[in-house]
């Protein structure tokens, strides 16, 4: 992993944007309480449903307004050419430069996937319309996408995002550290040399952690799983327990040379604080 140790460490923490005014005001305390991190970024997921977007554009606006920097989700799916230029220049006007261009998954009962079908389209769209005004950052998946035929088909459309002009990568989540270094292994070989930036998933709860790991293909580890499944309910024996797991998992990365570390927090700031500071970092 000698070229991911040339790139400076980053770490960014993830929301969704809220339904409710009462999410919001959660949000505010979340960001606030990260903030202290001084990440690179926040970013903020992007649903395909008109409703969804909107509150996506809401909150990201809201964080750059805060001084905040901020990293909207892009995705393909129901978008077409011309509101993804719209949404694109809006975001330039506010000084907004940093993108997480994404394929998406087609909601059910929406019938059309839009005009882009995989994200090195949407890439390649935002690199011919607006050079290089926006960093571009794509997802990885080191346990492959659930949706490919092959590892090479999913190694394939990972380098078409890369040759399309993406500049980092942040993975989907894993535990298992070996498939993480396997596949920047592979990235190296093919001269893909951007920074790959694990995505950690703090443990919180079991039947929501084990939902969408069936969603997004991540392994959960046998052994994790059925530790996991002993607790029960007990919520604050899960959570000690993935403590645990999730910051040897980051210590392990970090000690490996990974450039850094990009946290689905769920909107909340309480265990991705926690791993922060067990990690001393």
């Amino acid at each position: 992993m000698q070229s991911q140790k040339k790139f400076t460490p980053t770490f960014s923490f993830e929301f969704f944007p809220p339904q409710t005014p009462e999410g919001m005001e959660k949000l505010r305390a979340t960001r606030i309480q990260l903030a202290q991190f001084n990440p690179k970024f926040f970013s903020v997921t992007f649903g395909a449903g008109g409703s969804t977007r909107e509150r996506t554009l809401e909150t990201v606006l809201e964080i750059q307004a805060e001084g905040y920097p901020v990293a909207p989700h892009l995705s393909c799916i129901g978008s077409t050419r011309d509101n993804i230029r719209s949404i694109l220049e809006k975001y330039h006007s506010h000084g907004i430069s940093r993108i997480v261009a994404l394929r998406g998954d087609l909601p059910s009962g929406m019938a059309q996937a839009g005009e882009f079908r995989y994200a090195n389209e949407l890439v390649a769209f935002i690199r011919k319309e607006f050079g290089d005004t926006f960093w571009i950052e794509v997802a990885a998946y080191p346990e492959y996408h659930p949706q490919a035929r092959s590892a090479l088909e999913d190694f394939t459309n990972f380098r078409r995002k890369v040759e399309a002009g993406s500049n980092a990568a942040i993975t989907q989540f894993f535990y298992n550290v070996d498939a993480y270094l396997h596949f920047v292994e592979m990235c190296e070989a093919a001269d893909l040399n951007i920074p790959i930036v694990p995505g950690i998933m703090p443990i919180s709860k079991f039947s929501q952690l084990a939902r969408f790991s069936d969603g997004c293909g991540a392994e959960i580890p046998r052994w994790i799983r059925r530790k996991l499944e002993s607790f029960g309910d007990d919520i604050p024996s899960i959570q000690a327990f993935g403590l645990d797991v999730v910051t040897a998992l980051c210590a392990r990365l970090l000690e490996a040379g990974a450039p850094g570390l990009h946290f689905y927090t769920l909107n909340s700031a309480v265990l991705p604080t926690k791993i922060w500071q067990r990690l001393g970092l």
